[in-house]
């Protein structure tokens, strides 16, 4: 098994990339068929970072749902071809090209998700840089990064736990410290299931004071969200109806944000349980990319709002590590996979089964 070579200092001036061989996974779509991209795992050369760029040495690597939306050939930012997959990694810093400042060989970092939005309002052409999707991602032993699009990982937190954090803490973080008033004592959470998104949001709602509800089909999932500080359970298979449990928890007031990651199948329930005033954070499409049923008044009779939220900045993902380091919250691991073993880890994902984040580790 193959294993990374490392520069003993900052790069100035750099050998040939063929010297050294490393390995990496690629999406590659199969030629004149209408089938399935493949995840094929080969070896490449060594990549050589270029002036303001860095070589990240990749420790763990960690799945969301929206690859496999990627693998079956579709995103919302587009596809390279035969990209490197997976948006979210961390590792520690080999190699520095030149003009780099602020960072040096052994700094621990995470990438982020769109490399190229470092602050101020969303703009569409962050849409071309999407690690994992329009540009290349984190499943590799080493991968090159603008310096620019990096973050420095929490103290104290592994490899593992970081590589969690760029996709979907960072989403969950947007929708609640972001986009509107940040949540605080006496607001009420809404969280749609038990995926990384959700669990994140459930974390850091606790931690800012407010009151979560959580839902699931699994009662035993349910229970591991009341030991990470849900305040109330709807299990939506005993509750199909669960808009009204909401209603009936909440004292016929409804839920400040909702954490809204279903999509068309969920959202006419999400609407019915946000409350006055309140937000819906529009996440996932894990029921499809339909149309909803049923009318969007609920949104103009609450006075209520609807974001569409993807991901966060450079700068908001600053923030939120800040605010996970105060208050000591440490990502929910649900699975941890070898690198050879990546296909076994997007199953997890496929089936729904998973409670946190599901994380790849390096060859080492």
């Amino acid at each position: 098994m193959s294993r990374l070579k490392y520069f003993p200092s900052p790069l100035s001036t750099v050998e040939k990339s063929d010297r050294f061989t490393m390995k990496e996974y690629r999406i590659e779509a199969p030629s004149g068929k209408r089938a399935p991209s493949l995840l094929v795992q080969r070896d490449a050369p060594m990549p050589i970072p270029a002036r303001n760029e860095v070589r990240i040495r990749v420790r763990a690597a960690s799945l969301n749902y929206r690859d496999l939306i990627m693998l079956s050939g579709g995103s919302a930012s587009g596809g390279l071809e035969n990209v490197i997959p997976l948006s979210d990694g961390a590792g520690e810093i080999d190699a520095v090209g030149e003009g780099v400042t602020g960072w040096t060989v052994g700094d621990r970092v995470a990438g982020t998700f769109f490399r190229d939005w470092v602050d101020g309002p969303f703009e569409m052409q962050y849409h071309s840089a999407a690690r994992g999707g329009s540009c290349h991602g984190m499943l590799a032993e080493a991968v090159i990064a603008p310096a620019h699009s990096l973050v420095s990982i929490p103290m104290g937190m592994s490899y593992i736990e970081a590589a969690t954090l760029p996709c979907a803490a960072l989403t969950a973080w947007h929708a609640l410290m972001e986009r509107t008033e940040p949540t605080g004592p006496g607001r009420t959470v809404l969280c749609l299931g038990t995926g990384g998104v959700s669990i994140f949001a459930l974390q850091i709602a606790k931690a800012a004071g407010a009151h979560v509800i959580i839902t699931s089909s699994s009662d035993e999932k349910l229970e591991r969200a009341r030991a990470l500080g849900a305040d109330a359970l709807i299990n939506y298979r005993t509750y199909p109806e669960w808009d009204r449990e909401v209603w009936r928890i909440t004292e016929k007031r409804g839920a400040d944000i909702v954490i809204e990651v279903g999509g068309p199948g969920t959202l006419p329930r999400s609407l019915a349980s946000v409350a006055a005033g309140g937000s819906i954070a529009l996440i996932g499409v894990l029921t499809g990319f339909g149309q909803p049923e049923g009318s969007l008044f609920p949104l103009v009779s609450k006075n209520a709002e609807m974001h569409g939220i993807y991901v966060g900045s450079r700068v908001m993902f600053e923030r939120m590590n800040s605010f996970l380091t105060e208050h000591s919250i440490r990502p929910v691991i649900d699975s941890r996979y070898s690198f050879s073993d990546v296909s076994v880890a997007y199953e997890r994902i496929k089936s729904g089964q998973h409670l946190g984040k599901v994380v790849v580790e390096s060859l080492e």
